[in-house]
């Protein structure tokens, strides 16, 4: 497994509620310098907001400050409100006016709109989640918004003492002989590594017709139906070596040379994964949305099998 991070900083409730408000206002003053004023002019309330944010760091800072830290957040949630309120008013407006703008005028109208449209859902989103952790105490919300600008990022802990939470998507590298990487997959949600394993083989299977010879995976694939599904396409030797305590003929059999010799080769991918990273940047992903991480991805897989097939090919 592969953790592909995107750039965006740890996100808190009030930077992405800042956020919102900032694309928001930004998109609807652009909107009114094409359609004018109206009756009432759009109101930059950006200033009141980052002014709620400083209050809540400096509140967030002691336990006996809860109380004033809920009420800078219920200010910066009613400021929050007020600007998705200009935003409503100002898309009736524009839908109004397509009917009478010119070609330019209303694609760029349109564009606009879609900018409107896209982030006021994942900004209501936010303010959900801040209600229900803030001011319900909820902190396991589920599909919680990590960014506006990367909706998709996932927040995934994996155990680690100097980044215990990382924000980005898992992808699943698979390896064949000489370093070759054969097939990836960068999942929309993170899921349990012991489903993984009957994929990974049907993909092979369907890349070289065949089952491979051998098979490894870590501990988090082992199970014992994902053995005997192994053994059922024809993979003469498994290596998946089990968790926890382990019976006599378990370890015998895991000590076995061949299995042994398959763990150490499986050990080797890591190297693979490590090389992707540094070398062919699958440390962080610069394109947007789950498209251009698979398309990330997938260039970094092809540069890094490009490369070792260059190096191992005769001269």
């Amino acid at each position: 497994m592969l953790q592909v991070e995107t750039p965006i900083h740890y996100p808190t409730d009030s930077s992405l509620l800042v956020d919102g408000i900032r694309v928001v206002t930004r998109t609807l003053k652009r909107i009114q310098t094409v359609i004018g004023r109206g009756r009432r002019a759009v109101r930059n309330r950006l200033r009141r907001a980052v002014r709620r944010t400083f209050e809540i760091k400096a509140f967030a800072r002691s336990p006996k400050t809860r109380e004033g830290l809920v009420r800078s957040y219920r200010r910066l949630l009613a400021t929050t409100r007020a600007v998705l309120r200009d935003a409503d008013r100002m898309t009736r407006r524009v839908g109004q006016r397509l009917r009478t703008v010119d070609d330019q005028t209303r694609r760029r109208l349109r564009r606009l709109q879609a900018q409107v449209q896209t982030v006021r859902p994942l900004l209501r989103r936010v303010m959900a989640q801040t209600r229900a952790r803030v001011l319900g105490g909820d902190t396991h919300v589920p599909d919680k918004v990590m960014s506006l600008f990367e909706p998709h990022t996932e927040g995934i802990r994996k155990g680690k003492i100097v980044k215990p939470t990382e924000f980005g998507k898992l992808v699943t590298i698979q390896e064949a002989e000489h370093q070759i990487v054969t097939a990836y997959t960068v999942h929309a949600e993170r899921p349990a590594d012991s489903t993984l394993w009957t994929p990974a083989l049907a993909a092979h299977v369907q890349t070289f017709g065949r089952a491979p010879d051998l098979a490894a995976a870590d501990r988090g694939f082992a199970s014992t139906a994902n053995e005997q599904a192994a053994l059922d396409r024809g993979v003469r030797r498994v290596i998946l070596p089990r968790p926890g305590p382990k019976s006599p003929a378990r370890r015998a059999h895991e000590r076995q040379r061949w299995f042994r010799r398959g763990q150490r080769w499986r050990v080797g991918c890591e190297g693979r994964i490590s090389v992707l990273k540094r070398r062919h940047g699958l440390q962080r992903c610069l394109y947007h949305g789950h498209d251009g991480m698979e398309r990330w991805v997938g260039l970094g897989v092809i540069a890094g099998n490009l490369l070792t097939i260059g190096t191992a090919a005769p001269p």
